[in-house]
């Protein structure tokens, strides 16, 4: 999977339940945490399931691929960052539709955004004193 190019972001501070999900993009694979007594994707990272209370979880890599679940085009600069207008969206896990996350799409005209559009996981790298961050962004997915 491509990196996009990185404009000013706030960056998240890494911590010991989070860093796996903000470091996975150096090599291409998304990750949530995964149950391994219910299988269930936990996002945002949990000490336990939310559906088994298990506290058995590890990071598992997903396919990257989600659906727009909802979205918004946003025209106002709040901040330096990126070109106006851009793309907020909430998309869901193919694995889990459950598991959402809120991102930029990328690659795609603000006036092609769609709910429903397939999208594929792109990282936008950030080096960082802390360790490299990697933003999960989603593009269109032509597959």
């Amino acid at each position: 999977m491509e990196q996009a190019e990185a404009p000013f972001r706030i960056l998240p501070a890494l911590s010991d339940r989070n860093r796996f999900f903000w470091t996975s993009g150096g090599d291409g694979r998304l990750r949530f945490l995964q149950c391994g007594s219910c299988e269930k994707l936990v996002h945002p990272p949990l000490p336990r399931c939310p559906g088994c209370h298990s506290k058995d979880l590890a990071p598992q890599a997903v396919s990257g691929r989600a659906r727009v679940h909802t979205f918004t085009v946003n025209h106002q600069p709040w901040m330096p960052g990126p070109e106006l207008p851009f793309v907020v969206a909430i998309v869901e896990i193919e694995e889990d539709s459950s598991v959402r996350l809120m991102t930029n799409l990328v690659g795609i005209a603000p006036e092609d955004a769609e709910i429903g559009l397939r999208v594929r996981v792109v990282f936008e790298h950030h080096p960082d004193a802390d360790g490299d961050v990697w933003i999960p962004l989603f593009e269109p997915d032509a597959e």
